[in-house]
């Protein structure tokens, strides 16, 4: 029988998705009083002591964009990225009856961790306009660009969220790696601090860093930053090799989930 295509699959999958990320949202959101309010406090309180250490201690360049609005969306980016891979990685064994007792392309659970944190960045990038019209920085017609930074951006998740969910069902110790994994590749990543703090061949290399790019294209999209030329031209490559080969990897694992999970 021929096998169908990962993103038609995907398609006719797309009512389990959204149960699946509706599930999830309930979950985190059910007897939360204060709901929203804790998704925009992570990124609140971490620019504030970015500020602080970056910007008044260290004098960190912010590419003439406010400080804190530079750092802000940095944060959101990255927020939506860790939220998105945590969860995918563990969304397959977090099902374990669904996966062995219901068909259906395995491929949609990770996808459906896609879904619940573009949640939480839509109310995060409510935040970065207002901080953005108070510091009077407007992108202009950057702005129409928002769709192709969202979609950069959830490549980069989903390839390393299809990766992670299909070496977690055989290799449990993966689940343990990936919070302090993210933490080190929290910290090389432009968050706090410009990409353009390099250049030659250190840059292009550090452009091998997907998110570098994710994050430089959200800074030039949202606030106007400088356009990120080799930031984003080696992120876009390292994200679509990831992502394509996170394909094929999950397509062969996922024959064996049902034996091994």
């Amino acid at each position: 029988m021929r096998q169908d295509h990962p993103l038609a699959a995907l398609w006719r999958a797309r009512e389990l998705i959204g149960y699946l990320a509706l599930r999830d949202l309930r979950l985190r959101y059910r007897q939360a009083v204060l709901g929203v309010v804790w998704v925009l406090a992570q990124p609140v309180a971490s620019v504030v002591v970015f500020t602080l250490v970056f910007s008044k201690l260290a004098g960190v360049n912010s590419q003439g964009i406010p400080y804190p609005l530079f750092a802000l969306v940095g944060m959101v980016t990255w927020i939506y990225f860790s939220s998105a891979v945590l969860a995918g990685n563990t969304i397959l064994v977090a099902n374990v009856s669904l996966v062995t007792k219901v068909y259906f392309p395995r491929m949609a659970a990770p996808a459906s961790a896609l879904l619940p944190p573009a949640v939480d960045l839509t109310a995060s990038l409510v935040l970065v306009g207002g901080v953005a019209v108070y510091y009077g920085q407007y992108p202009g017609l950057r702005i129409l660009a928002v769709p192709a930074w969202l979609l950069l951006l959830s490549i980069t998740a989903f390839g390393v969220s299809l990766w992670l969910s299909a070496l977690n069902v055989r290799y449990r110790d993966v689940q343990h790696a990936v919070p302090p994994v993210l933490q080190l590749w929290f910290f090389a990543t432009p968050v706090a601090y410009p990409a353009s703090a390099l250049t030659g061949w250190a840059e292009l290399l550090y452009s091998l860093n997907p998110m570098v790019g994710v994050v430089g294209l959200g800074r030039w999209v949202l606030v106007g930053a400088p356009w990120p030329w080799w930031a984003l031209a080696g992120s876009t490559v390292a994200s679509c090799v990831l992502c394509a080969s996170g394909l094929l990897y999950f397509n062969r694992a996922e024959r064996s989930f049902a034996d091994v999970i």
